[in-house]
This record gives C-alpha cells, structure tokens and sequence, in this order.
C-alpha cells in the first residue's frame, strides 16, 4: 500500500536534517579542564564520595575552570602521571616523594583532618590478627607468619610496618611465612584476615575503627600509644596526605587553588588544608628502607653483577678485570650521588629549620600581643573591684584598732567584699572566654548588650582608646540569634582598624562612631571612622585574604570577619562616608522568629 504523500514529505524532511552537519555553537567553547588524579586506597565508590566535597568547593570557588576527579591505583595513577594526564595530584606522602623526585611534583597544601594532633602526626599503619589468635600480641610475634598487605609499594598499607618489623629485628622477606599481596581496595586485607588466609594483615590507621565491632572480631598487633591521636596505631605517625601540583602545571593555577582551598572549613565542607606540612620524616623512612629515591644507595651485590654482567662471565681472567673495573666505577657513582644527596637532604633540613624558626617568632610575637591586651584589659576592669575590697578591708582594721568593730559593719564589709570578688571573677571569666578558642553554641542576643560588652573589651585592650559614640535605633527587647562571641571578633577587629586609620589624626577626628538600626528583617551595625578614607582599588581588594594595607599586617582579619557574617547568614560591606571623611563597614544579620516576637 503507497504511503500518503504527508508522511513522504516528512520522511523526507527527516532525512535531510540527519544528512546535514551538526551546527557549531558557543556553548562548544568549554572551560578549560582541570584533573585530578586521587589514590583509590578504599575503592571508587568510597573515594569518590571523601573527595566530592573538594571537587564540589573547587566547582562553586572556581567557575572558569572544569574540575574533574581520576581515581586511580598505584600503578595507574604513576602511568598518568607519566603520560602528562594529570594536573593536580592527592596521593599517599611515600608516592607524593617519589613523584617529586622523578616528576617534579611541588607540594601546595596538605590535608587537615582536625582529629590528628598536627598535619606532622597524623597518618601510621595498624597490624591486625584474629580475635583468637591472643599469641599474638607485639610485632615479633609475627616470626613465621602470613602478613596480607596491599602491595609493596603501599605506604600505608605496607611500608610503614615494614620499617617497624626492621626495628623488631624482623626482615619481612626472610622471617615471615610469607607476604600475601591483594591491591587494593584496603577492605581486601580485612577479609583474607577473617577467612584465615593470612594470620595478620597491615591497615592504614583510622581504617579499623570503620568496621563495625571491630573489637570484637580482631585484636591489634603492638600497638603504640601516640597521645592525642584518636586511632589504634602499631607504627611512628607521619604527615597526611599532600595536594601536590605537576611539573607543566601553570603556578598561577596552583595559587588559585591554594587559595581556594585553604577557604574550606571542615565544619562546612567536610575537610580542610593546611599550609605544607615538614615530610622529612617520610625522607628518613625511605631512606632506612633504601626505597624510592634512595635505592640507589643498596650496594650492589655480587649475584647482582653476575645477573647483571652474565656474558662478562666467559672468561675468568676477564671477568676479574670487569668486576675490579665495574666496583670502582659503581663506589665512584654511589659516593658521588650519596654527596649530592647528603647536600640536598642538608639544605632541606635547613630550610625546614628556618621556617620552623621563623614560625616559632611569629608565634611568640603573637601570644606576646594577646597577653599585652589582656593584661590591659585585667588592669582595666579588675581596678574598681580590688580598690573597692582594699577599701572595705582597711575599713575593719581601723575599726578594730579604734574598738568601733560591730557585727553589723563586719556583715556589711564582709558582704560588700564577697560581691566585688564575684564582680571580678566574672571579668575574668568573660575574658578568659573571649580569649579561649572554641566554638560557641548560638542563642538569642540582646544587639546592644554584646556592642556593650565588645565596646568595653576594646576600651581595655587599649590605654588610650577613642571616644566611641553609640547610637541605637532598635526597639526595646530586640534579641538576634547569633554566636556572640564571633559577632564581637567581627566587631572589635572593625573598631581596632577605625582606630588605626584615624590615630595619626587630630584628636576630634579619631572619635569612632557606632550605629545600631533595624532594616526590613536585618540587623546593621555601622561602625564609621573619620580617616582619610579609601580608593575605589583598595575597597575591591578589601576582602581578599592576603590582601592588607599594613605593612605589618596578614591580611587575613576582613577575610574572616566576612567569613563569620556569612557563616551567619548576612553580609559585611566597605563604603565611603556620606561627608566624605573616613568609611564607614556595615555587618548585617538576619533577624530570626524569635528576634522579632520579642519586640512585637
């Protein structure tokens, strides 16, 4: 039956379209690609999920860029790496300096899990056995056993215990029964453990506590006490894992992703990264172990130069001459890179050594401020309660050198004393509260009560600080839920840069002013400073971190101070005063339910 000449006019339409090319759109101009290579050392699927939240910031910080994550073994991530695949690198500290040696990976960041005492300490291996086994117990138990590892190149997963076996005076090659090698993922060992096919098995610590009722299914084989780190552990600590960038790799990229990444916070994103831990630990390991970049300082043996060498062997008298002549050669070259070496290890240490130096300075000068504006503070406040106890105290002396003591003045002193002791083990307790670093719950507020008390705490920080003029045009009972103490960090460190953009001015115009109003449902506090103001470049890069006016500063103070009113669901913006003298920062918070039943 011919079909109707409608539906061959539409076949015919269909077949042209599909005949002709594909059309070229802007959308075909991508973002550049940036990838990632991560060791899977506990599957796709369990690693995929641990690093999403990274690939997730990355995508929302970084929009011009198109971030992708390749999870790879040991092997695979070494052939991408080779093959130019790779930008960025996150891999195990053992792999991250064999990459710097032979591909010239540089380290950015390292990982901050927040449980670990320090990003120095914060990695080691577990050696697990059977519940039952309770023979057992410490490393030089495991003579004649089976050990299951991931592989040889593990670090986590091998190398680290192999360093302590060698301090147990077990060579694992020639004590043991045998090394049972499945890859990964590190789940592998955990079950040839349980199935009896290997009488002990090595984990990378914190692996174990993931099981459920791991206590009850296996026991730990010379464990270690480590204080302040929260996992069972059998071997010495060591710096986590390392964000590393590829030669070829352009610096600038490596900045924007350094800075990116210092901006997650672990409470929000899941993790956080801290500036590059000291891996000589893990140099010192390698360099026990005679791996990685220092393999070759083994000495060669003779079955390595027969092996080696074997059509050399034809003749005795020639192979005398070859073996004399290659030793030579071989001591020469093994004492001129073990020179080159030593030389590069000792100026790595003293490098390492500065910074360690400079950091403790920086350090000491800092505790030194805090104690200079809290001594400030104890002088300031604690002044009128001891002057009022010493009064009251000479007050009953000389009533009682004078036989004028009653009971009645001895209950009235004695009272009056009590209440100013109270009075300053508040002060103190307030300070050492603001001073304390930790995380405060949120709870209604009373705006003006916290602008009293941060008002107060700057007037004592400072000898001689402004006049500071408040101003509220709230109404009365208004409460804000808010973290009080970091609203007052907020606004102190407003109050000290008002101070120091004006105190080189007259004296009427170092007066800070600070204003509390309500706008539709927000809270804004004004704090306003008659200095010379700002340009129009300065106030754009204002809350950059790293950016600072102060020849003496981090440039780090805004960047938290906008970090603390977005944690909070507002805003802190920079703008010029309207009269043109000084400027003026507005923080905004939201009012919540309860803030607004108060006052209704």
């Amino acid at each position: 039956m011919p079909l109707p000449r409608s539906r061959l006019f539409l076949l015919a339409i269909l077949l042209f379209a599909l005949l002709l090319p594909p059309v070229q759109t802007h959308a075909d101009e991508s973002p550049p690609a940036v990838r990632i290579g991560v060791l899977a050392f506990l599957g796709d699927d369990a690693s995929g999920q641990a690093w999403f939240p990274l690939l997730d910031h990355l995508q929302h910080r970084l929009p011009g860029y198109r971030f992708s994550l390749v999870q790879l073994n040991h092997d695979g991530l070494e052939r991408a790496v080779t093959a130019g695949e790779l930008e960025f690198v996150i891999t195990n500290p053992g792999h991250y300096v064999e990459l710097e040696a032979r591909h010239g990976a540089s380290l950015v960041l390292t990982l901050d899990r927040g449980d670990a005492p320090a990003a120095e300490r914060a990695l080691g291996s577990v050696v697990i056995a059977p519940r039952q086994r309770a023979s057992l117990r410490e490393l030089p138990d495991l003579r004649g056993q089976r050990l299951a590892v991931v592989g040889k190149e593990g670090f986590g997963g091998y190398q680290l215990v192999w360093r302590e076996l060698l301090a147990a005076g077990l060579e694992p090659e020639r004590d043991l029964a045998g090394l049972l090698t499945l890859g990964l993922p590190m789940d592998r060992v955990l079950a040839a453990v349980e199935r009896g096919d290997a009488d002990a098995g090595v984990l990378r610590a914190c692996v174990l506590e993931q099981q459920p009722d791991w206590q009850t299914r296996f026991r730990v084989v010379g464990a270690r006490s480590e204080p302040g780190f929260p996992c069972v552990t059998s071997t010495r600590l060591y710096p986590d894992w390392p964000f590393a960038r590829l030669r070829g790799t352009p610096p600038a990229l490596g900045r924007e992703l350094a800075l990116a990444l210092l901006a997650m916070d672990r409470q929000r994103d899941g993790l956080a990264w801290a500036v590059p831990a000291d891996y000589q630990s893990v140099h010192a390991l390698f360099r026990e172990l005679q791996i990685g970049p220092y393999k070759d300082l083994q000495p060669p043996t003779v079955m390595m130069l027969a092996e080696r060498y074997w059509p050399w062997v034809a003749g005795f008298a020639l192979l005398v001459v070859a073996w004399v002549l290659y030793t030579v050669h071989v001591e020469r070259l093994v004492d001129t890179r073990t020179a080159a070496l030593r030389a590069v290890i000792e100026e790595r240490q003293q490098l390492a050594a500065d910074m360690r130096a400079s950091q403790e300075r920086a350090d000491h000068l800092a505790r030194l401020s805090v104690l200079g504006e809290l001594s400030g503070t104890l002088a300031h406040e604690l002044n009128q309660p001891l002057a009022t106890i010493a009064n009251y105290a000479g007050s009953l002396i000389r009533r009682l050198d004078g036989h004028r003591l009653t009971d009645d003045a001895v209950r009235e002193a004695a009272g009056e004393m009590a209440t100013q002791a109270e009075r300053a083990a508040d002060i103190l307790a307030r300070i050492r509260g603001f001073s304390r670093k930790r995380r405060m719950p949120r709870a209604a507020v009373s705006p003006r009560e916290m602008v009293d008390e941060a008002v107060a705490l700057f007037r004592g920080m400072l000898g001689g600080a402004p006049r500071i003029d408040i101003a509220s045009a709230l109404p009365p009972g208004l409460a804000v839920e808010m973290d009080a103490l970091q609203i007052q960090q907020v606004l102190l460190n407003l109050l000290k840069n008002g101070y120091d953009a004006s105190r080189s001015l007259p004296a009427e115009r170092q007066a800070l002013a600070l204003r509390l109003e309500q706008a539709d449902d927000l809270l804004l506090i004004t704090v306003r400073d008659h200095g010379s103001g700002m340009d129009d470049e300065t106030r754009r890069q204002l809350f950059e971190p790293f950016f600072t006016t102060k020849p003496e500063g981090l440039g780090l103070g805004l960047a938290i101070c906008r970090s603390i009113a977005e944690a909070h669901g507002g805003h802190l913006t920079a703008a010029p005063a309207a009269d043109g003298f000084g400027s003026e920062f507005t923080l905004s918070l939201p009012l919540n339910a309860s803030g607004r039943d108060a006052h209704a």
